[in-house]
């Protein structure tokens, strides 16, 4: 039974690994995922959202120097103070929703119909956006402009009704307000430190009951699986888009959304 847990823990690492930095939803896939694996008490609540402190670190580890020099540099270097502020107003308006609604939104729409639906509507718009051939204004991530980051940070509340994504929220926010598909993507690896940094810390104060070392055991092993599958997917990502748009990532939610939502409702769960 321990054994069938740490496979499930793995599984599931794999799954936030490959999802969470791609404009698919790996909120969406862990909830689908982990309803198929029969994975779905309170623990693993708890766990979905302390693997992804895994997934972050693989950026962290990634753009290490480029981490180290906006950290030491910030109160020196203009444009890296710039930079460090554009992240502090992209990032202020999805955890101040994010924190007076996150029950409300954990109670009401974590199951896989409202994952299906968020999916491919997503999607669709990521299609549309793609057929706009929005002009490029910004090249680099470190060059954002406060008007893009707030644009960027509002986009990122939608990302809070799962299957949405982080991820194509942000990036795509990023490309509608004129930045590069590589600066989109980067400023978005970025902004999720401090936001997944929030929340994982955020449910593991507010469920530290359910934490012992059996539990600790199980994170760590998913936790593991999530670093390394990102770190992997990460350099994919980034090599993918410099000669490639978003639409396959489209494609994907919307058959992936509308499978889920013909299985849901053939089975009567809709």
């Amino acid at each position: 039974m321990e054994m069938i847990l740490f496979c499930k823990a793995v599984i599931l690492g794999i799954v936030e690994g490959l999802t969470e930095f791609i404009p698919v939803s790996s909120t969406g896939h862990l909830i689908v995922v982990s309803d198929v694996l029969k994975f779905d008490n309170n623990f693993a609540k708890l766990f979905e959202v302390v693997i992804q402190l895994g997934a972050i670190l693989a950026v962290v580890w990634l753009y290490r120097e480029k981490i180290i020099n906006i950290v030491f540099g910030f109160f020196s270097n203009k444009n890296f103070f710039s930079f460090g502020i554009s992240l502090l107003i992209a990032f202020i308006p999805a955890s101040v929703v994010g924190f007076f609604f996150h029950d409300i939104i954990k109670q009401y729409l974590f199951n896989p119909v409202t994952v299906a639906a968020a999916l491919v509507i997503g999607g669709i718009i990521i299609v549309i956006i793609e057929k706009l051939n929005i002009k490029e204004t910004t090249g680099e991530a470190l060059d954002i402009s406060k008007k893009s980051a707030l644009i960027v940070g509002l986009s990122q509340i939608l990302s809070l009704i799962p299957g949405v994504s982080r991820s194509a929220s942000t990036i795509m926010g990023g490309v509608c307000s004129g930045l590069s598909r590589k600066a989109a993507a980067e400023f978005s690896f970025f902004l999720a430190i401090p936001i997944m940094f929030a929340a994982t810390f955020y449910d593991l104060y507010k469920n530290s009951e359910v934490v012992n070392m059996h539990a600790a055991s199980v994170i760590i092993v998913g936790f593991a699986a999530a670093f390394l599958s990102s770190v992997i997917v990460i350099k994919w990502f980034m090599k993918f888009i410099s000669s490639h748009d978003f639409k396959i990532f489209a494609y994907y939610r919307i058959i992936f959304g509308l499978a889920l939502l013909l299985f849901y409702y053939f089975t009567g769960t809709l």
